[in-house]
């Protein structure tokens, strides 16, 4: 918004010329959803627990998660509203990739409010059924795939990390694979999130790594210096991106152990939504896998956990997802955390390599 408001201004004024840049939005959006986290944080935090919006604790969870008992859930409303607010106004809102990324974290976010407000009535840890969250998830992802998919140029072709020359082409069949890497990025953040700050850890080094792929895809001499798509205007992404850095680290202020409110599926499900749309806008749908490399084997170890059990009835872990299993061995939770973060940060490496090792 700022972005129509002031850079006409430039003809007048050579300061205001600066808007033109998207680095330069990129980083006063980052600001700015920094300040709006740490204004509003503390009022949220004494308003959610004004209303009793408590988290209730899983009673097949790990014992000493009956100390969280009594904190404040839904945080996450802290971290949508400062990415909001900062994307819209320094973000090109007439960009479709601008619009897409905050029509399904919007999206995403609804279907979140509302399965944690029904968890907060029933007082458990049950809220919407998983076959109506599901359904509910494919709704939202697949109008942004098919609105994205019929854009002039858009294709269904492929990007392989590490293999320049193997470029598949999906067809039609890449709306039902964009669908599941937009709901499976979501579902598998909302797995992680279950130790104070450690979704948000990785979630940060994930948006800051695609801000990067964004800036670089959608730049016409990067992106063929880098031999990756070229998408014009996706480059925009990176403001959003960058206000995803920055409003998480402000939710990790309140967040870090032993944390003041949890982020609630409102905030992991929408948060891992706009993840996988960014990683489908940027054509970087498979690398994905690596920059989210702790959010893949959390959601793997849940799923051989359930077919090993039904299968053979015995279980891989001494619980799922696998920081609940570090955390019946014995591990110190923010070493956990720690450890996780720092395995992230090692991922989005590996996948910034893989742009030039092509």
């Amino acid at each position: 918004m700022l972005y129509y408001i002031l850079y006409p201004l430039h003809t007048t004024y050579s300061a205001f010329n600066v808007f033109r840049y998207i680095t330069f939005r990129a980083a006063l959006a980052a600001l700015m959803a920094l300040l709006i986290s740490f204004i509003l944080g503390p009022y949220l935090i004494r308003s959610l627990a004004a209303m009793q919006m408590n988290q209730p604790i899983r009673k097949d969870g790990p014992a000493s998660h009956t100390a969280k008992a009594g904190t404040p859930t839904m945080g996450g409303t802290l971290i949508i509203l400062a990415l909001v607010l900062s994307t819209v106004l320094l973000a090109d809102i007439m960009s479709l990739y601008i619009t897409l990324a905050l029509f399904v974290t919007a999206g995403f976010a609804v279907i979140g409010f509302i399965d944690d407000s029904l968890k907060l009535r029933q007082k458990s840890s049950r809220g919407i059924s998983a076959r109506t969250k599901f359904l509910s998830q494919l709704a939202v992802s697949f109008v942004a795939v098919l609105v994205l998919y019929y854009q002039p140029g858009f294709s269904g072709v492929l990007g392989v990390p590490f293999f320049k020359n193997i470029r598949p082409d999906l067809g039609i069949w890449y709306i039902p694979f964009a669908m599941l890497v937009i709901v499976g990025a979501s579902n598998a953040v909302n797995l992680t999130d279950g130790l104070d700050g450690l979704a948000i850890g990785p979630v940060m080094t994930a948006a800051g790594t695609y801000a990067f792929v964004a800036y670089v895809t959608g730049h016409l001499k990067f992106a063929d210096y880098l031999q990756i798509p070229y998408v014009a205007g996706v480059g925009e992404l990176s403001v959003f991106c960058a206000a995803i850095v920055a409003s998480g680290l402000g939710f990790l202020w309140f967040n870090t152990y032993p944390a003041q409110m949890f982020m609630g599926d409102v905030g992991s499900l929408a948060l891992g939504a706009a993840l996988g749309v960014v990683a489908v806008m940027t054509k970087n749908e498979i690398l994905m896998v690596i920059v989210g490399g702790v959010f893949v084997a959390e959601a793997l170890s849940v799923i051989f956990q359930v077919a090993s059990y039904k299968l053979r009835r015995k279980r891989v872990f001494l619980m799922a997802p696998i920081h609940h299993h570090y955390e019946l061995k014995g591990w110190p939770e923010p070493q956990i955390i720690v450890r996780f973060w720092i395995i992230s940060i090692i991922c989005s490496l590996v996948a910034l390599s893989t742009l030039k090792l092509r």
